[in-house]
């Protein structure tokens, strides 16, 4: 793969991206998650996740099932305060 291979298309990150932070030594899905969100869009990492598993894998010398997946969490989607109040009832009582 070459360097402007995107790895997360929900993110737009490319392998080149992802090499230089593992080089910094976030080896870890979550450490990565948390620095350039690779992994947290709607995909949830289904489509990245194994392709960053496989370059720390590689970068740390070990075999991909040795490695920790990352935790999956339900995507959060914002809503109005009037989207609140026209679902609610009568009363709050």
């Amino acid at each position: 793969m070459d360097d402007n291979t995107i790895i997360c298309r929900c993110s737009d990150i490319t392998l080149k991206e992802l090499r230089e932070l593992i080089s910094k030594g976030y080896t870890s899905v979550e450490e990565i998650k948390r620095i350039n969100r690779a992994g947290m869009g709607p995909c949830q990492g289904r489509t990245c996740e194994n392709l960053i598993l496989r370059e720390i894998a590689a970068f740390k010398g070990v075999d991909i099932s040795e490695l920790k997946i990352s935790t999956r969490r339900p995507i959060v989607k914002g809503i109005t305060l009037g989207q609140i109040a026209s679902a609610g009832g009568d009363s709050l009582e």
